[in-house]
Parts: structure tokens; C-alpha cells; sequence
């Protein structure tokens, strides 16, 4: 489907500069931009090729001035990078209709209550006493466990496993193979050297507007809940352990793992194959920069920390000029 630059330029609130009635089909890297296709500078470090770029339509800040001709519409909006974000959900919304409908091959417990204009696709689960919202959309194969609960216009791709009790909010996104609510790591050493399970009675709750990354782990808590608190986005393979509280807004990139009964704060930010020990408060606005190792509380709001042990970046980034100084020597 084709977008015109006016209307893109009506729904970003940008201003046009060129051809208003250029039209788009799709969205590609400023680096890689053919005719057709729309791009957006947002990084200084890549206006060299805003000159030789051959898309129809590019985004820039209104704050941007050109050194050279640019060949391209351009559309000046306060944010191009949020700019294009609102884009490519506009694009989506028009090529694609929400799915509805339940397959037949799709086992749907008869005390399960489904929501209107709910999709259930082929050979998905749904347990019993489980209560689904209006319009989301269960793909296949995925396995809702009995009393769960998700909310109106979630989106639960292939392969998901959502454990009994636990319940999923509004709006909501969890990507392929994640699983929610299985058990915590919990074992108690007995004296012959072996280890005795502690049974996980509690749940998983992900509040509203969360997105859960593909083969995310996030485990059940041994009482009471595991809370995902609202506007949490987590990367894939992501380990969440039990009766870990993650502040809502936070983000969480790749392959880190928070341990048991950890309590992360608002706004945080948390790098790739960061490592988090159990039973820590992170304050709000925290950044861990990638594979930190946090092993102590973060009491200071707005910190960035880097290393392992996690420490403040100034403090290790003179240590690492010592490292740097040290190895030169050899």
C-alpha cells in the first residue's frame, strides 16, 4: 500500500519540503534507500548519506540544516527517530487487519471465557477458567494455563506458555516461545547433600502496554507475585527469576537475568547480559551499562554504572585508564 508524503506530513505533524504527492511503500535504512521507500536521519554520524540517498521520502529534525541538495521530500518533525516509530505503526495498521476467529483445530476449555473479536489459532491451549479480552489474538501452538488471565487487544505470538494464575494486562505483547510463570529456581540443601524443591505457589503479573522478548523466561514467585509493572519493554532471552519487581517504563536488553526477589525501579535502563544478584534495590532511572555485575544496592537515583563490580562510569572509566596505562607498559 502506498502513503503519500502528505499524508505522512499530516499524521507526524511535519513540515514538507519538495513534492507533497511522493508516494511510499515501505521504510528503509537511510544507508539503503531506493525510490519508493521512505528513510530518516536522526545520528549526525550518518548525514553523509542524506546526499546520495535515492529514497522518495526522508525524515529529518526540524533543528537539521542540509549542507548540500538533497534530492528527496523531506519532512522536518521535532523527532525523527519517535517520528518514524508512529510511522511504521501507521504503515502496519493499514497492510494488516487484526486477525479473529477461532480455528477448529484450537482446544478451547468449555468454562474458558473468550472476549468479542478474539483470534485463537491453530492447535493453541486454553485452560480452563481462563478469561481472554476483546481483540486479542492467541497464535498457534501457544498454551494458555488454567485462570490465566489476559487482558483486551494483547497479542500472543506462537509458542507462548502462560502458566496457571497468571495474568497479562491490556495491550500487551509477548513474542514467540517466551514463557510465563514457570517455576522459581527455589531448593532447600537437606543433610544428606541432595535438595529438597520449595514448591512456587504464587504468579506472574505483567501489568498494561508491556512487551516481552522471544524466549523470555519469566518464573512464578514462590508466594504472592512476580510483578512486571506497566510500559516494561524486555528484550529476548531475558531471565526474570521469582518475586523479582521490575518499575514500570523500564527497559531491559538481551541476555540479562535479574535473580530472586530483586527489586528493579522506574525509567531503568538495563544493558545486554547485564547479571543482577538477588534481593538488591535498584533506584528509579538507573543505567546499567552491558554485562555490568550488580552485587550491592543502588540507593542513588540516575545512575550509570559500568563493570563488574557494577560501579559509578566516571569512577570506571579512570580506572580503566589505569588499565589501559598499565598494559602499555608490558
Amino acid at each position: 500500500m502506498e502513503v503519500s508524503a502528505k499524508v505522512i506530513a499530516e499524521h507526524l505533524g511535519g513540515e514538507i519540503s519538495g513534492d507533497p504527492d511522493v508516494k511510499v511503500s515501505s521504510v528503509a535504512k537511510i544507508e539503503s534507500g531506493r525510490p519508493g521507500t521512505l528513510c530518516f536521519l536522526a545520528n549526525p554520524k550518518y548525514e553523509h548519506y542524506l546526499y546520495t540517498c535515492k529514497a522518495s521520502i526522508i525524515l529529518i529534525n526540524k533543528s537539521f540544516e542540509p549542507k548540500q541538495d538533497v534530492s528527496a521530500t523531506l519532512i522536518r518533525v521535532d523527532d525523527a527517530y519517535q517520528a518514524v516509530a508512529s510511522l511504521l505503526d501507521l504503515l502496519n495498521s493499514m497492510k494488516s487487519a487484526r486477525k479473529r476467529g477461532r480455528k477448529l483445530s484450537a482446544r478451547v476449555a468449555w468454562s474458558a471465557r473468550l472476549g468479542r473479536k478474539v483470534y485463537v489459532g491453530h492447535h493453541a491451549c486454553i485452560g480452563k477458567k481462563a478469561s481472554i479480552g476483546d481483540g486479542t489474538m492467541i497464535y498457534p501452538l501457544v498454551y494458555v494455563g488454567e485462570r490465566v488471565t489476559i487482558g483486551r487487544n494483547c497479542i500472543i505470538y506462537p509458542g507462548v506458555k502462560i502458566y496457571s494464575g497468571c495474568r497479562i494486562g491490556d495491550n500487551c505483547i509477548i513474542h514467540a516461545n517466551a514463557v510465563i510463570g514457570s517455576d522459581g529456581f527455589g531448593f532447600a540443601p537437606v543433610g544428606d547433600g541432595s535438595y529438597k524443591k520449595i514448591p512456587q505457589t504464587g504468579i506472574v503479573t505483567i501489568e498494561d502496554d508491556c512487551e516481552i522478548g522471544a524466549n523470555t523466561v519469566v518464573d512464578r514467585s514462590t508466594m504472592g507475585t512476580t510483578l512486571i509493572m506497566k510500559g516494561v519493554k524486555i528484550d529476548n532471552l531475558v531471565q526474570v527469576a521469582h518475586n523479582v519487581t521490575i518499575g514500570p517504563n523500564t527497559v531491559i536488553a538481551s541476555q540479562a537475568g535479574i535473580a530472586g526477589s530483586s527489586k528493579i525501579g522506574a525509567s531503568c535502563m538495563i544493558g545486554g547480559q547485564v547479571g543482577i544478584s538477588g534481593h538488591l534495590n535498584i533506584a528509579d532511572r538507573t543505567t546499567l551499562a552491558a554485562q555490568c555485575g550488580v552485587i550491592g544496592d543502588i540507593k542513588e537515583e540516575g545512575k550509570v554504572l559500568l563493570g563488574s563490580p557494577a560501579i559509578d562510569h566516571l569512577d570506571y572509566m579512570r580506572a580503566y585508564a589505569v588499565f589501559r596505562r598499565n598494559g602499555r607498559r608490558k
